[in-house]
This record gives structure tokens, C-alpha cells and sequence, in this order.
């Protein structure tokens, strides 16, 4: 599997336009905002999205300021749209550290992430194409739906494999969607070519939030946050779904009011130790998290076909290899 530096190698240079601009963004006199700030650019992560608008732009015309433009403004949407969200799911940690409102407060973490929106908003104006406007904006209102819909669903918490994808196409499938077809845009791709984009990046998401998902039941100490964390949310994902499908329904019975109680906060640390195992064993018994591994590599064929209308080209490499990168990392 190639790391993230061999998949930017077509882009290097570009990439390095997009840090400057990107921490150029970030840049206040305000000094609380600053430190805020600062201490959200520490932790973005691996930046994918990103990278794959640059990409999409750079398979068919090369990366303009509109593409590094668009990059930041849906990068700094991203992470605004998580830094509420840990608000919403009163989540304490990101990526493995103290997520902006333990840090800080409530309050804080919204007005940072207003700033953030407002930046977006600004960048996307600058940008002055009717359609990156568009993508920019259906996506904000998708994220937000998303989580509208997650919340929704979370009161009844056993949803099926259907509410299951209505939630991911929302939440990560149309951000990653957006990207490439952002990318695309900003470089003029023809609307044939965008379209083949935008399909691989809705795949793309779909098999990152479903990797996610897996690693919800692993045993990998590298994945950044707590085993069975979307269970103790009252978050039930595709290998849970697909095992609770396949067994008897007295087990279901048995594991759906375990993870009722677990999600009430009524076990003992002891209790809840034991029992978050027994799910988890669970989940491995009737193999749900062999079909959500199918269900990834059924995605990563069609989004590799919907690439077929491009030619063989560093850039075309790159996105099949950031596919394989998304299904088969670690963390």
C-alpha cells in the first residue's frame, strides 16, 4: 500500500501552494483565536480531502488558485463541521487528543467554528464560479442534514442497513464527492470527467466511513480513539448491522438490550468492559465485519471503473492508490 507522501508526489508542488495558503487562512491578530486556531491546524489530520481536489483537478488541467482556493475552503468546512459536531455528540476527544470544547468550552468551539464557516464562505467568493458556490453550499447543508439524520435515527438506535447509508452518503460520502468535483470544476474539466469524479469520490467516502466503522470493533492500539466509541454514542454501524441480520433473534434480542444498557451508562467499568467484548465477539461470530470489508471492496471496483475514461497518468495512479490506502489503512 503507498503512503500519503507517494500518492501527493504527482501534486508536490502543488501541495506545498495549498499549506502556505491554508496556514495563510489561519492566520489572526485575535490572540485567543489564534491560539484556537493554531491548535485545530496541529491536528487536521491526514487531509485527504484536499488532496483529492487537487488531484481531480490535476488528471485534466493543471491545479489553478481557484483548486487551491477551493481545497482550503472545504478543508476549513470539514474541520468546522467536526469541531460542532463534537458539540452535538459531546464527544471529549479528536483524533486521539482533547477535542476544541473540552479544551476550551462550548461556546468557544461554536464561535471558532462560525470563524472557520465565515472563512469558507469568504474563500468561495474569491473563487467567483457559480458552481464551486453551489458545491460549497449543498455540501455545508448536507453535513448539517447528516448529522440531523443521525440524531434522528439515534432515538431509536437499532436502525437497518438502509437509515445505515442514508447517514454516511450525508455525512462522508457527498464531502469527498464534493472534493473531486470541486477539483474538477476549478481545473474545467468536461462535464463527462466531472461526473466520472464526482462517482469515485461518493465511492471514496463510502469506503472511508465504512473502514472507519470497522475499526470500531479492532483491537489496533494506532487508531486514535476507544474501541466500540460509536456503540457507547448509541452509534450502531454496518458490522453490527449485518450480524444483528444474520442471528437468531433471540441473541439479537439479548445483544440489542446489552447495548441499550451500555448506552444508558448502566454497568460498572467492570460490567462494561465485559460486555462491550461480547459484542464485539459477536460481531466477529456472525461475521459482520468480513461483509463490511466486502461491501468496501464492492465500492473501491466501481469507483475504479468510473476512472476508466482517463488515461494512464501519475495522477490516475495516485487516485486508485489513495482507494487502496482508504480501505486497507491502519489508523
Amino acid at each position: 500500500m503507498a503512503d500519503l507522501s507517494d500518492i501527493r508526489k504527482p501534486i508536490e508542488a502543488e501541495w506545498k501552494q495549498y499549506e502556505r495558503m491554508m496556514e495563510s487562512s489561519l492566520r489572526v491578530d485575535n490572540k485567543l483565536q489564534q491560539e484556537l486556531l493554531r491548535y485545530v491546524g496541529s491536528r487536521r489530520g491526514k487531509q485527504l480531502r484536499p488532496l483529492l481536489v487537487l488531484l481531480a483537478a490535476q488528471i485534466c488541467n493543471p491545479v489553478t488558485d481557484k483548486t487551491l482556493k477551493s481545497a482550503v475552503a472545504l478543508e476549513l468546512l470539514h474541520t468546522a463541521s467536526l469541531i460542532h459536531d463534537d458539540v452535538v455528540d459531546d464527544s471529549d476527544m479528536r483524533r486521539g487528543v482533547a477535542a476544541v470544547h473540552t479544551k476550551w468550552t462550548n461556546k468557544v468551539a461554536v464561535l471558532i467554528g462560525d470563524y472557520m464557516l465565515a472563512k469558507v464562505i469568504g474563500l468561495t467568493a474569491e473563487v467567483r464560479n457559480i458552481r464551486i458556490l453551489e458545491i460549497v453550499a449543498n455540501l455545508g447543508k448536507s453535513l448539517s442534514s447528516g448529522e440531523m439524520v443521525q440524531l434522528h435515527v439515534g432515538q431509536s438506535m437499532w436502525i437497518d442497513e438502509e437509515q445505515y447509508y442514508k447517514v454516511i452518503e450525508q455525512k462522508t460520502a457527498q464531502l469527498f464527492q464534493a472534493c473531486a468535483e470541486a477539483g474538477a470544476e476549478s481545473a474545467g474539466c468536461t462535464q463527462r470527467q466531472r461526473a466520472a469524479l464526482r462517482e469515485y469520490g461518493r465511492l471514496l467516502g463510502l469506503c472511508f466511513q465504512i473502514k472507519d466503522d470497522i475499526f470500531d470493533y479492532s483491537d489496533l492500539e494506532e487508531i486514535g480513539k476507544p474501541t466500540m466509541s460509536d456503540l457507547r454514542d448509541g452509534k450502531v454501524t454496518l458490522p453490527l448491522i449485518e450480524a444483528l441480520r444474520r442471528a437468531p433473534k433471540d441473541e439479537t434480542d439479548i445483544i440489542k438490550a446489552k447495548g441499550e444498557r451500555l448506552v444508558a451508562k448502566g454497568y460498572s467499568p467492570e460490567e462494561e468492559a465485559r460486555t462491550l467484548e461480547e459484542i464485539k465477539a459477536f460481531v466477529m461470530r456472525f461475521k459482520g465485519d468480513e461483509y463490511a470489508v466486502q461491501k468496501m471492496i464492492e465500492y473501491k471496483k466501481k469507483a475504479t471503473e468510473a476512472l476508466s475514461i482517463f488515461r494512464d497518468c501519475p495522477e490516475k495512479s495516485s487516485l486508485l492508490a489513495l482507494l487502496d490506502y482508504a480501505i486497507n489503512r491502519v489508523q
